[in-house]
C-alpha cells in the first residue's frame, strides 16, 4: 500500500458550462438536433495548469423537464466552475426586451447557467466567468447589461472587431486596492483581448469593480464580496497564451485554482 505521505494528489476537477448550438448547419449531419460544445482553447488553458476540464451538459430533456441528475449532484462533483463565452444573454433575463432580433441571445442557456452559478455559490465552489460569463454573474446577482455598447455609448472605443476577432485589443485599468492589483504586483495598466459588444450596465448586488476600460469606463472585471470565490473578466484570458504585450493570464487562473484547491481540501 502506498504511504499517505507520497500518494498522488487528485487533480482538480473544473466544470465548464457548454455553449449551445440549437440549429446546427446541415453539413454537420445532426438534423433537428441540439449540440453542446466548448472551444478547445479554454479546456487546454485549464489543463496546462494541471487541472481536469469537464463540460457540464444542460440538465433539460425535452425543453424544461429536469433529468434524474440534479444540479446539486453536478456541483458536488466539481471543485470549481468556469462560465465560458458565447451567445448574448437574452434581455428578458434582466427584465428587458431585445432592441434588435439578433440581440435575443440564448434564454435556455441563461436559465441553466444562472441555476448552475447559484448552486456553486450555495456549495461554496469557486466560479470564474469569462466574457459572457462575467455578464451572467452580473445578471444572476440582479444587474443588467448594455444590449449593445455602440448603441448606448456612441463615443466608446470599439470593444469588438468582427474581422480582427481575438486579435482586437484595448487597454484596461485595474483598481488600485483590488485583488486583481495584488495578483499583478500593483501594476494597473495592461492590454487585453476584446471580443464583446455587450457590457455591464447596472452592477449586480454584492459585486465590486476590479478593472475598467479607461477610455470609456466600461467595466472589465468584477469580484463578489463574501467568502465564496466569484470573479469575472470581460476579456478572454484563455486567448492570451504567451502573446507578447498582452496581460499574462496565468495569475488569474492560478488564483482561481488555488481557491478551488482550498475548497476541496478536507
Amino acid at each position: 500500500m502506498t504511504p499517505p505521505s507520497i500518494r498522488k494528489t487528485r487533480p482538480l476537477r473544473i466544470g465548464l458550462s457548454p455553449r449551445i448550438l440549437h440549429h446546427p448547419p446541415a453539413e454537420l449531419g445532426f438534423r433537428n438536433k441540439t449540440l453542446q460544445y466548448l472551444e478547445q482553447t479554454i479546456a487546454h488553458w485549464i489543463m496546462r495548469h494541471h487541472a481536469l476540464a469537464f463540460m457540464l451538459p444542460t440538465l433539460e430533456t425535452g425543453g424544461t423537464e429536469r433529468a434524474s441528475v440534479g444540479m446539486s449532484d453536478y456541483v458536488s462533483e466539481i471543485d470549481g466552475l468556469v462560465l465560458q463565452g458565447g451567445a448574448d444573454m437574452n434581455p428578458s433575463s434582466y427584465g428587458e426586451i431585445p432592441l434588435r432580433l439578433e440581440w435575443s441571445g440564448d434564454r435556455m442557456r441563461d436559465l441553466y447557467e444562472i441555476d448552475l452559478f447559484r448552486e456553486c455559490v450555495l456549495q461554496g465552489k469557486p466560479v470564474l466567468g469569462l466574457c459572457r460569463g462575467l455578464q451572467l454573474i452580473n445578471v444572476a446577482m440582479g444587474g443588467s447589461l448594455h444590449q449593445d455598447i455602440a448603441t448606448d455609448y456612441p463615443h466608446a472605443i470599439p470593444h469588438v472587431d468582427p474581422n480582427l476577432y481575438d486579435q482586437h485589443r484595448h487597454p484596461i485599468h485595474i483598481e488600485m486596492d483590488s485583488n486583481l492589483a495584488r495578483l499583478y504586483g500593483g501594476k494597473v495598466d495592461h492590454l487585453v483581448s476584446s471580443i464583446h459588444h455587450q457590457a455591464i450596465k447596472r452592477l449586480g448586488e454584492d459585486l465590486v469593480v476590479e478593472a475598467t476600460s479607461p477610455s470609456d469606463g466600461i467595466i472589465e472585471a468584477i469580484r463578489m464580496r463574501g467568502e465564496c470565490y466569484v470573479t469575472g473578466f470581460q476579456w478572454h484570458p484563455e486567448f492570451h497564451a504567451d502573446t507578447p504585450g498582452l496581460l499574462n493570464s496565468s495569475p488569474i487562473l492560478e488564483d482561481f485554482l488555488s481557491a478551488a484547491r482550498r475548497q476541496s481540501s478536507p
